[in-house]
């Protein structure tokens, strides 16, 4: 049996066309594959450009596809910085604000690949949209130690940290349950100066995060302002600042804060009630001596796409995309559909977040239960990937990275699709057409192109189209597929084509 580590490296099996009469079994989706195989000389990918701040500590692993081994190499690098050839990690940090551009090369026996990356250290993180994986929709309060560990052993090993994905994220439970009888979650949840103490599943945290880092990944965690989390495990209030430090010499890079029982404490539901525990978390994170990304998680509430980004890097915008049921279209269009009003409100380091990826085995949120394969159809699922992508949303996988079969990963690991997603001029789609049938999107990128979302929203298969003159362009213009990765043709005036139920043509046009 072919090991995991190959299976994001050769996905392509056949391009198929899809008809309406297709059921496809939901246990077997490899014939609906479309994203090619990568090339065995190297290619390297995810995000052009990154943000970090003077004297942080500094790791990333370059991702890059191709036949191993690959060597890796950088022209010039910054000083502070260094590299290990052999496994493309960068490490080190960098004291002085600027911007530092340099070319990563890697090489292989089958070819090189060189391409341009930059450094932005100042005051912003997260200048294209995080990538990775949160453990909440698989795990819930079953997490430990060990799953984290083998998470990120899979991010690996299936090769999505080859296409940009780096933040293994615990999401509830891991601390200490309030009131519990349980021996192995419940107990003391603070020790006498305060720290809070972790459930028996996490014996080792720094261990844990040392783990992570070791593989140029980066780690995250959660909790909430509140005096306990969503699930009744311990919370930060009135112990935010040991928390923030806490946190930080742990090793951790993100952090997801969740409103939860806050809601007791808050005193009121203005704008200042709403932001308050928030701007005091933002506010101590910066105070220490790494870069931990901020995640508010508090429903959309107060209009937070307004002022988010004044005490975080991303805001979830709607409700739990899990609990949302499906009406007709699944969930995801439900929370996506909102989500995408939002667009004014993005740029790089200021993200909407409309909550996780849940494709592959996912766990049912009504019941915490144990992950089962979606139900989502496979063009629904090109969607939800072609949606998040466009919207600049953070790419959060939040399946189980041990069930991850080839479908799966092609849907995740489509280089050009997550490239629209990581563009550094960090826009958000525009919406061009909102109707009961179909769904329009188009997102101006760096290079001068716009990439372009059609989304069917009938049951059956329809004929969808875009025209130059609702994207304020003339003439003629090269077409590309993004899925296929395969150039369409040359059009004139508009773009037109057939799309599947509930699924989606994503492509990139280039005017001439």
């Amino acid at each position: 049996m072919k090991p995991i580590l190959y299976t994001c490296l050769t996905v392509l099996l056949l391009i198929p066309i899809y008809t309406q009469s297709q059921t496809p079994d939901q246990n077997d989706y490899s014939e609906y594959i479309l994203t090619p195989t990568p090339p065995v000389s190297p290619r390297i990918n995810g995000p052009k450009v990154y943000g970090m701040r003077p004297g942080s500590p500094f790791i990333y692993k370059i991702p890059c596809t191709g036949m191993r081994p690959i060597r890796f190499s950088i022209n010039i690098l910054p000083d502070g910085l260094s590299l290990d050839p052999d496994r493309g990690i960068i490490t080190g940090s960098i004291s002085n604000k600027g911007s530092y551009t340099f070319e990563l090369c890697a090489q292989n026996n089958k070819g090189d690949y060189c391409r341009e990356f930059k450094i932005i250290v100042g005051d912003k993180l997260a200048l294209t949209p995080p990538m990775g994986w949160n453990s909440w929709y698989i795990h819930y309060d079953r997490i430990s130690d060990k799953l984290m560990r083998e998470a990120a052993d899979q991010m690996i090993n299936s090769g999505m940290a080859d296409y940009g994905y780096q933040y293994v994220n615990i999401d509830d439970c891991w601390m200490v349950k309030v009131n519990s009888k349980d021996p192995e979650i419940g107990g003391k949840t603070r020790d006498k100066d305060g720290i809070i103490l972790t459930n028996k599943r996490f014996p080792d945290m720094k261990g844990m995060t040392d783990y992570i880092h070791n593989k140029g990944l980066k780690a995250g965690l959660y909790i909430s302002p509140g005096p306990s989390t969503c699930a009744g495990y311990e919370g930060s209030y009135k112990h935010e600042s040991l928390d923030a430090k806490t946190f930080a010499d742990w090793g951790f890079d993100f952090l997801k804060y969740d409103w939860c029982s806050y809601r007791k404490k808050a005193g009121g539901k203005t704008l200042d009630h709403l932001k308050n525990p928030y701007e005091q978390m933002w506010n101590l994170l910066q105070d220490q001596g790494r870069d931990i990304v901020l995640n508010l998680c508090q429903y959309g509430m107060g209009d937070v796409w307004k002022w988010g980004a004044e005490v975080g890097n991303s805001w979830r915008t709607t409700g739990d995309l899990g609990l949302e049921e499906r009406k007709g279209l699944p969930g995801f269009y439900t929370i996506g559909l909102k989500n995408a009003e939002h667009w004014p409100y993005a740029k790089p380091g200021e993200w909407n977040d409309p909550d996780y990826i849940l494709i592959g085995w996912v766990g049912n949120a009504h019941e915490m239960a144990i992950g089962k394969p979606t139900d989502l159809t496979p063009y629904e699922q090109y969607s939800y990937m072609s949606m998040w992508s466009l919207m600049a949303s953070p790419l959060i996988f939040s399946g189980d990275m041990s069930k991850l079969d080839a479908f799966t990963l092609n849907v995740l690991c489509n280089h050009e699709v997550i490239e629209v997603n990581q563009d550094p001029l960090g826009n958000q789609a525009k919406i061009i057409r909102k109707t009961k049938t179909e769904f329009v999107l188009a997102k101006e990128l760096e290079d001068g192109s716009i990439s372009i979302g059609l989304f069917n929203l009938n049951d059956k298969e329809y004929q969808l189209s875009i025209s130059w003159e609702e994207l304020e362009i003339k003439g003629t213009a090269k077409v590309r597929d993004l899925w296929r990765q395969k150039d369409i043709g040359s059009f004139v005036d508009k773009f037109e084509t057939k799309v599947d139920p509930h699924g989606v043509m994503m492509v990139r046009l280039w005017p001439e």
